[in-house]
């Protein structure tokens, strides 16, 4: 086999091998249905709950109020859709960012149908929330603030203490989709007066078709899926137990390993950030220099397209993704990508490497060499570039 490389851990993680060795027994050995009487289940509900202390603990919550899911997305559409027909006696407007993930754009362009209004709050060129146009925004009727806590294609971390604040102030609900964000950076939900939290087990080194909603005490949200008395009669549906304690393994090795791993990230973000500026010319950051997660690197390549660069890339064994959405098969460039001002044809050559504690220089070294190298080939056969140059002649 040749060299592989990957850098897309931003779209989903090697599941850590301790994580895989905790969730086993649960398969074939404790594989009671916890909602069963007998002492085999007893080890699958207890198993259930260690992991639900687990995640609590590394939020400052109460175990509680952590809610068992099939992932982000499905605990993205609960927050919302939930909490938009259990206030909309009180109103129906809500309020996000024009960068949100499609779990949440598409959530409220099906709610915007079900008659509740939507006001999409700006970014700046980094990808920033105004806070300014936030406060704008809010109406006697705003029922709900939901922006994510880091953006899942630029990295930018938002301000959401700060978002938390005004909420609170307003008497208004906030939920945050931490989805990229749970795992690598530390995050208080008393502190940061978070009323409603997602998150998915992937993303940080667990199995894929599990994740969390945290909801505040005292929230009155029904059930999104609706069946038996799982999740304290608030998600139907048979607990996936080898999931929740592979979950609940991986958000204590990522709280365990957060400061040294993401020091080691953020170093090695930095260098690649460094090289790609220092030896690809025309070529821009796409997010904020500083308040990005510690392992996503966003650029865009003027003269090229993204799509081309990722399956050049792909033939050399590296994987990453593009700020594009052109490799989902549409033709439109990323909607992040847009927000922060980006014209169509420097949207579209955009590229996203996403790092991880395994990720090595050499391999950045590697990386770095494919990419100038497929750029220059890319440009060499566009006749847009062969213009820009003469004129700069």
């Amino acid at each position: 086999m040749g060299k592989f490389i990957y850098l897309d851990n931003a779209a989903t993680t090697k599941t850590a091998p301790e994580v895989v060795e905790a969730m086993l027994p649960y398969f074939s050995q404790f594989y009671g249905n916890p909602s069963s009487v007998y002492s085999l289940a007893a080890e699958s509900k207890k198993a259930v709950t260690d992991a639900r202390e687990v995640i609590a603990e590394s939020l400052g919550a109460k175990a509680q109020d952590i809610y068992f899911t099939a992932g982000g997305s499905e605990s993205d559409n609960w927050a919302l859709k939930a909490a938009a027909e259990a206030y909309a006696a009180k109103g129906k407007h809500i309020i996000t960012s024009a960068i949100e993930h499609h779990a949440i754009l598409h959530t409220c362009q099906y709610l915007e149908k079900q008659g509740y209004e939507v006001t999409y709050v700006g970014v700046d060129e980094h990808g920033v929330l105004k806070l300014d146009e936030l406060k704008a925004a809010i109406r006697p009727d705003t029922i709900l603030i939901s922006v994510m806590f880091a953006n899942n294609e630029i990295g930018t971390i938002q301000p959401i203490k700060e978002i938390g604040e005004i909420a609170k102030e307003h008497g208004i609900l906030f939920h945050t989709d931490a989805v990229q964000a749970y795992g690598q950076l530390p995050i208080n939900v008393d502190e940061y007066h978070i009323d409603m939290l997602s998150a998915s087990g992937h993303k940080l080194n667990g199995p894929k078709g599990i994740g969390f909603l945290y909801i505040r005490k005292g929230l009155k949200l029904r059930s999104l899926i609706h069946g038996g008395a799982q999740e304290r009669s608030r998600r139907a549906g048979t607990e996936n137990v080898p999931g929740i304690v592979g979950f609940g393994a991986a958000a204590a090795r990522a709280m365990a390993t957060m400061r040294e791993r993401t020091e080691y990230e953020v170093q090695l973000r930095d260098y690649l950030i460094s090289e790609i500026e220092a030896k690809i010319p025309y070529c821009r950051l796409n997010g904020d220099r500083e308040k990005r997660l510690p392992n996503n690197v966003n650029f865009s390549f003027q003269f090229i397209e993204g799509e081309s660069l990722l399956i050049m890339l792909d033939m050399k064994g590296i994987c990453a993704s593009s700020g594009s959405a052109c490799t989902s098969g549409s033709l439109d460039p990323s909607h992040v990508l847009l927000a922060i001002g980006l014209p169509h044809e420097i949207a579209h050559g955009s590229l996203r490497m996403t790092i991880s504690e395994e990720t090595t220089k050499e391999e950045i070294d590697f990386t770095v060499a494919a990419v100038a190298e497929i750029v220059e080939r890319l440009r060499a056969m566009s006749p847009l570039y062969e213009d820009f140059m003469k004129k700069q002649k």
